[in-house]
């Protein structure tokens, strides 16, 4: 079953924070497609208030400006909420090294603040996104939960701080909430530009500029590249699942491996250029190999991914095609 056909109370309503942002945007026009009232949480510092234009007008949204730095923002987003995905963060693993002090304030306090508000306000259920950063450098593949190494990043710190924070959560306060490590997620909506942008949509739109674009490495790295509407199914059915199963992080992928060699070559063929890429430096604290197990998530969440990687780069090529231009 994918998430369309998921059904919750009718008078639920979703709190979705970084909801301007590449995942939360996705998530907030999933629930209000689906007809369920959805709250979108942004300070608008890395989302865009265009990624949600299309439901200003919608009667079952609303826009909320405010930062998950202010506990009284947090406890105003959560009043009367019923779930909360918390996507609110500051990603990229070589930034968080450049700005350490910054992604505790606002990875670590700023999701701390939002577990704290919504066990206040009485909240169902607590979906907050963590990364597979936090396997480190950790060996054997694929990468299961338990089997953690030596964190190679602030980023990564933070992301397993807040798992440890929803341990706490679910075993002192009653909270249920369940952690979602994503792996490499991509898709409509996700940011092409800037130093810190992920691979996929940066690639994609120096080809379609006829720009040639840089490899970090070799580009023998290999990922689990997770097409969006998993991500979505992923944090939906977070919000059904049992009791039994919160406090816990979940393995949210597809399962497969695509080295990034092989991705730029595929885009080049799909996009129809001809263009060699650069090499750069690797990236500092970046992992080598990242594949992920899901058993996990299958079983406690009853995720069942749709969308395996070929499905998906078509459809982020397609829309970016749509929306970047030439």
């Amino acid at each position: 079953m994918g998430f369309k056909e998921l059904v919750f109370p009718k008078d639920s309503i979703f709190l979705v924070t970084g909801g301007a942002g590449f995942i939360g945007s996705n998530l907030c026009e999933a629930i209000s497609d689906m007809g369920y009232r959805v709250r979108c949480l942004d300070n608008l510092s890395t989302g865009k208030k265009e990624n949600v234009d299309r439901l200003a007008k919608r009667g079952n949204y609303t826009f909320m400006e405010g930062d998950i730095r202010n506990p009284d923002t947090c406890m105003e987003a959560c009043a009367g909420v019923t779930y909360v995905l918390h996507q609110a963060a500051w990603g990229s693993v070589p930034r968080s090294i450049e700005m350490p002090l910054f992604y505790e304030e606002v990875n670590i306090r700023g999701t701390l603040n939002m577990m704290e508000a919504a066990r206040q306000q009485g909240v169902k259920k607590f979906v907050y996104a963590s990364s597979s950063s936090v396997y480190g450098d950790h060996p054997v593949l694929p990468k299961t939960e338990g089997q953690e190494g030596n964190l190679l990043s602030p980023y990564a710190l933070t992301k397993r701080t807040d798992e440890e924070y929803g341990k706490l959560y679910k075993r002192l306060y009653g909270l249920d909430t369940y952690g979602m490590r994503y792996f490499n997620v991509f898709g409509r909506h996700q940011d092409p530009d800037g130093a810190y942008a992920a691979v996929i949509p940066k690639f994609i739109k120096l080809l379609l500029n006829d720009q040639v674009p840089t490899i970090n490495g070799d580009g023998k790295q290999s990922r689990d590249f997770t097409y969006i509407d998993n991500v979505i199914e992923a944090n939906l059915k977070a919000c059904l699942a049992p009791s039994e199963a919160a406090g816990e992080a979940f393995n949210i992928a597809y399962g497969g491996r695509e080295y990034l060699i092989d991705i730029y070559y595929g885009l080049c063929k799909a996009l129809g250029k001809t263009i060699e890429p650069n090499f750069g430096p690797d990236r500092a604290g970046d992992i080598r190999h990242s594949n992920a197990d899901i058993n996990k998530a299958r079983k406690l969440l009853n995720y069942a991914p749709e969308y395996d990687f070929e499905t998906g780069i078509k459809l982020a090529i397609d829309w970016y095609k749509e929306n970047l231009g030439k």
